[in-house]
């Protein structure tokens, strides 16, 4: 018998695993396995009294040795909306985005706790940027999972880091906060497609890393080629054109090119030491 999970499974992995009888039928684990990311949205928006209720369910989740060092930014003024869409609008489906979030890093907060208690902050180094970070991100992926159980389709967008001072000053951050990322946020005018991804031979270890052969790559690439292909590539104009464009190809070309050089000197001016 068909199974929702062995079935997103399945088209995302040329390696699926077996499926336990005792997960089959799991709503939450098929919405995770079936999901894709949402770039064509109805023109309502979220009501704000919805997205508060998934930024709480978000921020439920786990947080390094309970820190909590993040926050979300709900973008409600459509004025202020626009202006951070305009940042990111490279990407033409942005300009149809209802609703949008920002997941920010907060170190802030844990800062301020020091001086209530009178106590200095010894960790002023790498782990402060990094820990912060890695909170945001957990959030992040906590807020999609609960979006899109309750009907609604995400995509994130990574390029507001292109933008960071401008994304700061737009939303008033202040010191030793930064965005992370945001979240376009709608209810989809159509399901999204499901995106294959590397199998797990390549991404899965069990208890010692193996590397990514060639042949992974090869056989992902043509995969992809076959069920989802470009529509377009990347940079044409320096790299030239290909009959077989694949995805490693895609990334390749993506990361050949300077990108958010100025990031590091935007976070040590936020006050980080990157020790």
């Amino acid at each position: 018998m068909s199974d929702p999970l062995r079935d997103g499974l399945n088209a995302r992995f040329s390696d699926a695993p077996d499926v336990p009888e005792s997960l089959c039928g799991n709503m939450v684990l098929q919405g995770i396995a079936g999901r894709g990311s949402c770039r064509a949205f109805r023109p309502d928006p979220v009501p704000v009294e919805v997205m508060e209720v998934l930024s709480a369910v978000a921020l439920s989740s786990p947080s390094k040795s309970d820190l909590q060092q993040r926050d979300v930014v709900i973008v409600d003024d459509p004025d202020l909306r626009a202006q951070l869409l305009e940042l990111v609008s490279a990407q033409a489906w942005i300009a149809g985005v209802p609703s949008l979030v920002v997941f920010c890093a907060n170190n802030r907060r844990q800062r301020q706790l020091h001086d209530m208690q009178g106590l200095g902050f010894a960790n002023d180094h790498l782990d402060a940027f990094f820990n912060a970070s890695l909170d945001a991100g957990i959030a992040l992926a906590s807020f999609v999972i609960a979006a899109e159980v309750a009907g609604l389709g995400c995509c994130p967008i990574s390029t507001i880091r292109n933008h960071a001072q401008a994304v700061s000053d737009l939303l008033g951050l202040p010191d030793h906060v930064f965005p992370v990322a945001a979240l376009a946020l709608g209810y989809p005018a159509k399901v999204p497609q499901i995106s294959p991804r590397l199998p797990l031979r390549a991404t899965v270890h069990l208890d010692r890393f193996r590397e990514t052969s060639d042949s992974d790559v090869a056989e992902y690439d043509a995969h992809r080629a076959q069920v989802q292909p470009y529509k377009t590539q990347r940079s044409p104009e320096r790299f030239g054109t290909s009959d077989t464009y694949t995805w490693s190809m895609d990334k390749a070309r993506q990361y050949s090119l300077p990108e958010r050089v100025d990031f590091a000197r935007f976070i040590k001016a936020k006050g980080f030491k990157l020790d």
